[in-house]
């Protein structure tokens, strides 16, 4: 984006006022969204690459002798998912529409899969993995995926064909298949999975513009059922009561917490330093994943905290401006559902990192390791790139902005075409 203006037309530097306002009015240029989406992406994961490396240093060099070990499967895992990303960020919209069903399947068969003796791989209390040979695969997080895409382009059809004016028509299938989801995940103990699912759907459900009542009613069960699957499974509802009591049993149900709070404390208000914290030696576990907010905290400090809720912050405000700006019904029920999935999992993760929250052990998007999570998040980032490029105006900015830089590379080649 060009940079602001801070001259008068007279030669005058401008006023406050006016840097301001031309600020501001950034925001208005049709290719907004796609720059801070993009933007906010590449900066989370670079983040987030230097971010594992730091925080899984230590316990990989005792492990496996080299520190480098998570932060070179990370590299790779990256490596896969740009191209992903960028791949996605070209098709078109009926490209994804043909592909929600399809995953949807195989989000199904996959969580199927998990739960078969033998090949599901159990880890903290849940079982969430499937491994294939030397990689080891979490369906539930395509399944996110899956959802959005299949849930936004059955609500289109609907919405299309005008069947979303009473309840039956507007749940169904959408809700047996939503519950179906939930139930597979739940029967591996991934609450934390299990509430971005109910996320997505809530989102689809509100954005697609379910009656006031039916939306409460539903939001309602949704509530009932988090609290039923906490109360029936011991170690969730420790988890909720050390929450409560977070003074109480500081070496077993709280200790993970506790840590990461004091990691986050010691950091100030500009950190120790990068690769400079404490915490990575042994004292906070799952630091690389589920508690990476605190290593950030305590190595970059209240700052580096700071900027990584900005940039989750704008990202939120560039996908909501697309669902906000796009005319067609299956492209704003999936970038409503991807931001409220990527946004709200964020959210919990840093919710529980520094106290408001309970643990759910959920990672923290773009930042924490882990290929399973890292690749299909990259895809629907590349899904709102494409859906950013139909909001009024940005094709035609994209054409006026001239050749990009691979086709400028391709030129350069001679590879171009004619």
């Amino acid at each position: 984006m060009a940079a602001v203006s801070v001259e008068k037309e007279d030669g005058g530097r401008a006023g406050p006022r006016e840097q301001v306002a031309a600020a501001v009015g950034l925001l208005d240029r049709p290719l907004t969204s796609y720059y801070l989406v993009l933007g906010c992406s590449i900066m989370l994961l670079a983040l987030g690459l230097t971010m594992v490396l730091s925080a899984s240093s230590v316990q990989q060099l005792q492990a496996t002798g080299s520190a480098y070990t998570l932060f070179q499967k990370q590299a790779m895992w990256m490596a896969i998912g740009l191209p992903g990303m960028w791949l996605a960020s070209r098709l078109p919209v009926r490209t994804f529409r043909a592909l929600a069903y399809p995953l949807l399947l195989l989000s199904v068969v996959a969580l199927v899969l998990v739960l078969v003796p033998g090949l599901g791989r159990s880890a903290g209390g849940a079982t969430r993995w499937i491994d294939v040979g030397p990689l080891q695969i979490q369906p539930s997080e395509p399944a996110k995926l899956g959802l959005v895409l299949w849930g936004a382009d059955l609500l289109a059809r609907k919405e299309r064909l005008g069947q979303l004016t009473e309840w039956r028509p507007l749940l169904v299938p959408l809700l047996p298949g939503a519950g179906l989801l939930v139930l597979l995940v739940m029967l591996g103990s991934d609450l934390g999975t299990t509430l971005v699912l109910l996320t997505i759907f809530l989102a689809l459900l509100w954005v697609v513009g379910a009656p006031g009542r039916l939306f409460i009613g539903i939001a309602g069960l949704v509530c009932l059922l988090v609290a039923i699957l906490i109360v029936v499974e011991p170690y969730r509802m420790a988890r909720v009561t050390g929450f409560l009591d977070p003074s109480g049993n500081r070496l077993t149900t709280n200790y993970q917490g506790i840590q990461g709070l004091f990691a986050i404390a010691s950091g100030g208000l500009f950190g120790t330093g990068l690769g400079e914290g404490r915490a990575k030696w042994d004292f906070l576990p799952h630091a690389e994943t589920d508690f990476i907010f605190a290593i950030v905290g305590e190595e970059f400090g209240l700052v580096g905290t700071l900027v990584v809720l900005s940039l989750f912050g704008l990202f939120t405000y560039a996908g909501l401006r697309i669902a906000r700006r796009v005319k067609d019904p299956f492209t704003r029920l999936a970038a409503a559902g991807t931001t409220a999935w990527i946004v709200v999992q964020a959210i919990v993760n840093i919710g529980a990192v520094i106290g408001v929250l309970p643990i759910t052990g959920i990672p923290l998007p773009l930042v924490s390791y882990g290929g399973s999570a890292l690749i299909p998040t990259l895809i629907a980032l590349g899904m709102l790139l494409a859906f950013a490029k139909r909001e009024p105006g940005a094709r035609q900015a994209l054409s006026a902005r001239g050749p990009g830089p691979v086709a400028r590379a391709l030129s350069w080649l001679g590879l171009a075409r004619r």
